[in-house]
């Protein structure tokens, strides 16, 4: 019995350390899952092998660097992000970037390097007309595409081969302005313009629209980029007998003409171009950009949209994205065009691989894209594909923007 009673006594502590034992031990930790690219899957490896090179003719010094620097640093922050996510088709991509001073001749310069040295199999930019004007021919002749991010309608119209925009251009940006003058009443306008061609390309649309809505334009002046004061301009518009006067230029200029208006106690409404789309125009103007309206993309306004736009999430993302590689900086429609314009191209490379010619074909294929810029319908006949409803009016009230309702 004694020894009966011991022996079931064994077993039991035997038993009880056994369960204390397999129940103590810690599971295994299962390996954690592998990180998920964008439009990649799970699968994701870094790339590797020769490099797919893209150009970028971007304006980072001159007039024009508003336009260019936030262009730069959208293309760095795809860069990276596309790298991160496996590459396009396993292999890295690596944008050249190249400052053109906002110079014809820089951007020339840039754009023989980049077909002649560089073999970039295509190039994003330049930022603006004038420069973008001077270079199409370069890689039309050698049969690269040239995507810009400027608005000028020549651009793009007539149709060129290996040319296309990603900017809104500036006949639907003067269509959406004149939809809202005429349902306003404005019957005289007088226009002030930058010389350049982008200015020059934003007259001839107006004059050929206004007509058509009802209007007359009174007064016609111009300015240099780099000119400094207009109130010689505005003076003269002041006794025109105008009911509205519409600027189109990009900064520095247009903030200086909305300064001089205030400083001359000008009452008429001042409308400008979707050139004034970004943070410089305010911080040039001060208290004077408030109620000047213009139309811009989406972007600006982006959180006063409501869900059931196309664009909303996009822009959503891209200003996340943005304010995170850029230490909280808010993002453009200046910086939207080389977010459109990179992600044609990297959908391109994937469906048609990196020869130009293939790519530029691709380009043309383009459907239903919503991008920043807008809703883009690309064909061998329309190499922006946008229209007058990429943009929305906006309004400065208080150094901030709100939509026009």
């Amino acid at each position: 019995m004694f020894q009966a009673r011991h022996l079931t006594v064994a077993v039991l502590l035997l038993a009880a350390a056994v369960v204390l034992v397999l129940g103590g031990c810690p599971k295994p930790t299962p390996p954690p899952p592998p990180p998920v690219g964008p439009a990649l899957g799970p699968t994701a490896q870094a790339p590797s092998g020769e490099p797919i090179k893209i150009g970028a003719i971007l304006s980072l010094s001159g007039p024009g660097a508003p336009l260019g620097t936030p262009e730069r640093d959208t293309l760095t922050m795809l860069e990276k992000s596309i790298n991160d996510a496996g590459g396009v088709n396993g292999r890295p991509l690596k944008v050249i970037v190249a400052d053109d001073q906002t110079d014809e001749n820089q951007a020339l310069a840039a754009a023989k390097r980049f077909v002649e040295s560089d073999k970039v199999v295509a190039c994003i930019g330049p930022s603006t007309s004038p420069t973008t004007l001077t270079i199409m021919p370069v890689f039309k002749k050698a049969e690269i595409p040239l995507i810009s991010c400027a608005a000028a309608v020549k651009i793009t119209q007539p149709v060129e081969k290996y040319v296309f925009s990603t900017a809104q251009p500036d006949v639907i940006a003067v269509a959406k302005l004149m939809d809202y003058l005429k349902a306003k009443g404005f019957k005289k306008l007088a226009v002030v313009a930058d010389s350049n061609a982008f200015g020059q390309s934003g007259v001839e649309a107006l004059e050929e629209q206004a007509p058509k809505n009802g209007m007359q334009i009174v007064r016609k002046e111009s300015f240099g980029s780099k000119d400094t004061s207009m109130t010689t301009q505005l003076t003269k518009i002041k006794g025109a007998g105008a009911d509205a006067i519409v600027c189109w230029g990009t900064n520095p200029g247009p903030a200086i003409v909305a300064k001089n208006a205030r400083e001359l106690k000008i009452t008429t409404p001042l409308f400008m171009s979707h050139g004034v789309s970004n943070a410089k125009f305010v911080e040039l103007a001060g208290p004077a950009a408030d109620g000047v309206i213009f139309p811009s993309g989406r972007i600006l306004v982006a959180d006063q949209l409501t869900d059931t736009d196309k664009q909303r999430s996009v822009l959503l993302e891209y200003t996340k994205a943005f304010q995170a590689a850029n230490e909280g900086k808010t993002p453009d429609h200046f910086g939207g065009h080389a977010w459109d314009a990179m992600h044609m191209i990297v959908a391109a490379l994937r469906s048609a691989g990196p020869d130009p010619k293939a790519l530029a074909a691709a380009l043309e294929q383009t459907r239903d894209f919503v991008g920043v810029g807008g809703i883009f319908n690309l064909s061998p006949t329309d190499h922006n594909g946008l229209t007058k409803d990429a943009f929305v009016l906006v309004t400065v009230k208080e150094g901030k923007w709100e939509i026009v309702k």
